[in-house]
């Protein structure tokens, strides 16, 4: 890809990305841009520096990311990705590269990724509360260079904040939390346990583990501090 066209063609995805009304549009725009540049593992996330769980909620994921021929699910590539938490110490866009050692897979952030391997780019999206998201992009035999990652880099932040509005906007259509669940999750973010909540608000520990269940799952998220930031977030309970 070289020359103004490719500019005017990853302009083209980022206006189609952003005007998007299904996540597999998106998809489908970011394939178009990344795969003739090598890269043919995807995974899209949103992010937090806050607490130790970096990724919040994955959007997508999709590629034999660790060698074995298979798809990767969102918990597996969080647990065995350590590259992920680099996003906390970054503003910029960077080259990773994996390689297998005698005692396992050996990941390094890279200037330039060169050799065998799965190499990648991982790109942090930042917002008014910070780090926001990331998107991770990866191959074995990937274009490193500058206007790659310039292009990526556009694109990568626009997927984010278009799968984002989307999803959020699934989980209005689902509704807010209760009145019940905002109580809830305020006690537990105060730090109370589930036991002490039951007895504030008068109900059985197992009614709590509930309501933090369907809280969980209306919010997407798959932990409680996840919850709470998403919350906050919101406007659903204060920070």
């Amino acid at each position: 890809m070289t020359g103004s066209p490719v500019a005017e063609q990853v302009l083209r995805s980022a206006l189609a990305i952003e005007g998007a009304e299904s996540l597999a549009a998106i998809e489908a725009e970011v394939r178009a841009i990344a795969s003739p540049l090598g890269y043919d593992r995807f995974i899209l996330f949103s992010a937090s520096a806050v607490g130790d769980q970096v990724v919040e909620r994955i959007y997508w994921v999709e590629g034999d990311w660790f060698g074995d021929g298979e798809d990767v699910d969102a918990e597996t590539y969080v647990r065995r990705c350590p590259v992920t938490r680099h996003v906390l110490e970054t503003r910029e866009p960077f080259f990773w590269t994996k390689t297998i050692a005698m005692d396992g897979e050996l990941y390094k952030i890279v200037r330039y990724p060169r050799g065998q391997g799965i190499h990648g780019l991982q790109i942090p999206v930042f917002g008014p509360l910070g780090l926001e998201g990331a998107m991770s992009l990866g191959g074995s035999q990937i274009d490193a260079s500058r206007r790659a990652r310039l292009s990526l880099g556009l694109i990568a932040t626009t997927a984010f904040f278009s799968a984002r509005r989307l999803l959020e906007a699934a989980a209005e259509a689902v509704g807010p939390l209760s009145e019940r669940e905002r109580e809830v999750l305020s006690w537990t973010a105060a730090g109370r346990r589930q036991v002490e909540i039951a007895a504030t608000l008068g109900l059985s520990e197992r009614t709590v583990e509930n309501h933090l269940r369907r809280i969980r799952k209306r919010l997407g998220v798959a932990t409680t501090p996840q919850a709470i930031r998403v919350a906050i977030r919101n406007g659903d309970i204060a920070g």
